[in-house]
């Protein structure tokens, strides 16, 4: 009897694929889970990476408009950072003052899809504590009448901030190549005109503020509200961006503020009073701490005068011939002389303001303006102020020495030229010529620059 065998395995195989087919179904499901799952881990993840580096961007931002504007409070809300028409980033700073030497950033970025949502992916937030680096400070500041320079006069350390405009020409020069000079210049010289008004100064809505011809040149970072032409400028050059928008938008450059005294205080501390015009053309002579001259000063001839602390000068003072002013030998505190007169301080033929061993120079303040309070204006504007700022009461000429001397024209002007060298400027108006130079024996008293740095940094989690 025969079997017939092909007959008897007829639907072996298909008994096996279905056996085995629930299983491939089965391991397909599990690998379509695994790279659904994947992409949406990669997916989610990629948002993540948006967030954070919209949040290190508000963060960066946030320390840069800190820079500009001490006082700035933050972005106030979302800002858009990045817009593909599929996905859309945005950052968000609030800033904290704790007190003068501790703020703090909080940052978030966040990462919206579609680009329309309105309901963030992910979100980052970051919390900056900052901390502030007091570094160099301003050997030059000038007002609305701003910084002209001529000839090959020289700023070679120390920062430059002007409210006004710079002119600069022939081969003068702000910074080395090999030691740049960070400047700063507002543009606050508007309205414009013979007698602009009550209004004058505010900050210029056009115009440019830098004018460099010649073989001038500006070595170091130049920030400047409205300025689009970078030529002559290297070393970091004109910054971004440009142009600079005008205060109060963050990254304008607000006004500084040029530093105050308390001139009352000082008066009502005399302690002594010399009546009538004083001069010394040789000799040495001392004279005590809180002293006043009622009247005018001229030294001469190498005559030698030894301060031993504050001087009030109602009238002008007038030295040349190698003649000193020194400040006494271990006094501490600077001591400051107050000029009243319209002619101000006039130094000529290598006459010297000599600081001590401890270095310790003066700080020489001009009082006079055409206003009709001068000289104990506590606030000088619109057209007084316009009129004021090219009335000269700081001259300084043919050799004068003053490295740690700061020299302060209030309300006017002041002019220095034909070599020497000097600590520190502040003016209305700043003009160098020839070949004086500018350099960092001193700062401006009350103006420094910060820079706020990053004390601490952490993410934090809702």
């Amino acid at each position: 009897m025969r079997v017939n065998l092909k007959n008897q395995q007829s639907g072996s195989i298909l008994i096996a694929i279905l056996i085995m087919m629930p299983f491939f179904m089965l391991v397909t499901i599990a690998y379509l889970e695994l790279s659904v799952t994947g992409f949406r881990v990669a997916r989610s993840d990629q948002f993540h990476t948006h967030a954070q580096f919209a949040a290190d961007a508000a963060v960066d931002i946030s320390i840069d408009a800190i820079g500009q504007n001490d006082n700035w409070p933050g972005t106030g809300g979302e800002i858009d950072l990045h817009d593909d028409g599929t996905v859309r980033t945005t950052y968000q700073s609030v800033m904290t003052t704790i007190d003068a030497d501790n703020k703090t950033i909080t940052a978030t970025g966040r990462t919206y899809h579609p680009a329309s949502s309105t309901t963030a992916r992910s979100s980052v937030i970051i919390e900056a504590t900052l901390r502030p680096v007091k570094t160099g400070g301003f050997s030059v500041v000038g007002g609305v009448g701003g910084l002209v320079m001529r000839n090959s006069s020289k700023i070679v350390g120390g920062s430059v901030y002007v409210n006004g405009t710079i002119n600069m020409s022939l081969s003068s020069q702000i910074g080395l190549a090999a030691l740049p000079v960070d400047v700063k210049v507002a543009h606050q010289s508007c309205p414009t005109g013979a007698s602009p008004g009550p209004t004058y100064p505010v900050i210029c809505a056009s115009g440019e503020p830098l004018s460099i011809s010649g073989s001038a040149h500006i070595y170091g970072d130049v920030e400047a509200n409205n300025q689009t032409n970078g030529s002559g400028m290297s070393d970091g050059g004109l910054a971004p961006p440009v142009p600079r928008p005008i205060p109060p938008n963050p990254n304008g450059i607000p006004t500084i503020a040029l530093p105050g005294y308390d001139r009352d205080l000082q008066k009502t501390s005399v302690s002594s009073t010399y009546s009538g015009n004083y001069s010394c053309n040789s000799g040495s002579v001392t004279w005590p701490a809180n002293y006043k001259v009622q009247g005018d000063v001229t030294l001469s001839n190498s005559c030698i005068v030894t301060v031993e602390g504050n001087l009030w000068i109602t009238g002008n003072l007038r030295m040349s011939n190698s003649a000193q002013l020194v400040v006494k030998s271990g006094l501490s505190v600077t001591p400051v002389i107050m000029i009243d007169g319209p002619s101000g301080l006039h130094m000529r033929n290598s006459s010297t303001m000599l600081p001590n061993s401890g270095q310790i120079g003066f700080r020489l303040i001009t009082y006079y303006s055409t206003d009709s309070c001068s000289p104990d204006c506590a606030s000088v504007t619109g057209n007084a102020l316009y009129n004021s700022q090219s009335v000269i009461t700081i001259d300084l000429d043919q050799s004068v020495n003053g490295g740690n001397t700061e020299f302060y024209a209030r309300w006017t002007k002041l002019t220095a030229g034909n070599n020497g060298s000097i600590g520190a400027l502040v003016a209305q108006t700043v003009e160098l010529k020839n070949s004086i130079a500018v350099t960092f024996g001193t700062s401006v008293t009350g103006l420094t620059d910060i820079t706020w740095v990053i004390d601490g940094y952490r993410r934090t989690f809702n």
